[in-house]
């Protein structure tokens, strides 16, 4: 088990930059939970008008695993709800308007 670094993009409908932001000011404590569950660390979003970057650290043994227990977990669906309708394509050439995995290029610890 050793350390993922992940690095997320997406782009917010411009209706609901505020939306989502007050959302993001009270993270559900089920969520919160969830995250911790499935082994994601140190997990902070940014935002520049109506671009957000995510950024996690994943030290589970299962990514994949974790991620499905995540999705079926009823409060994260629920979290999901409120919050992925806010999101449009990042760029044409991406299936899900939702946050998108970018590639580490560099990494100075």
């Amino acid at each position: 088990m050793s350390k993922q670094i992940f690095g997320q993009i997406g782009r917010l409908k411009r209706e609901c930059i505020d939306e989502y932001q007050t959302l993001h000011a009270a993270v559900w404590p089920g969520v919160l939970q969830t995250i911790r569950d499935c082994h994601m660390h140190n997990y902070s979003i940014f935002i520049e008008d109506d671009v957000v970057f995510g950024y996690f650290e994943y030290d589970g043994s299962d990514y994949e695993a974790d991620m499905a227990r995540m999705a079926a977990d009823p409060v994260t669906q629920e979290w999901w709800s409120k919050t992925r309708p806010c999101f449009t394509k990042y760029s044409p050439d991406k299936q899900d308007p939702f946050y998108s995995d970018m590639k580490q290029i560099f990494y100075f610890a």
